[in-house]
């Protein structure tokens, strides 16, 4: 038992740092995004992507890519770059749904 309490504090007290709070705070951006999708979702009473979903994943995303990279983690950092790409991609696709609406109706992109 001393070795289990002896290794949780080394994880989580003796090597925390600036980085370390940068990790937490990019995952719980991360994990709002799955929050955000259910609570659309049961409102909706279907499955629902609303683009607040997209902009927590990217940038929950962006600070895990710096945290992976800082760390020097080659699966991390290729997991999340590709993660970026797809996000990215999803917002492109849904504002320019958005334009092509509005000027179907006469109304300017703004």
């Amino acid at each position: 038992m001393n070795d289990l309490l002896t290794y949780l504090r080394h994880v989580f007290v003796d090597q925390f740092d600036v980085w370390i709070a940068l990790g937490f705070v990019a995952q719980l951006m991360f994990t709002g995004r799955f929050v955000v999708q259910w609570l659309a979702s049961e409102r909706a009473r279907r499955s629902v992507v609303p683009v607040a979903f997209w902009i927590f994943s990217l940038a929950g995303g962006t600070l895990l890519l710096v945290y992976a990279i800082q760390r020097r983690d080659p699966v991390f950092i290729l997991g999340q770059a590709a993660g970026l790409f797809i996000y990215t991609r999803n917002l492109v696709l849904i504002w320019g749904e958005r334009k092509r609406a509005l000027a179907e109706i006469g109304l300017p992109a703004s």
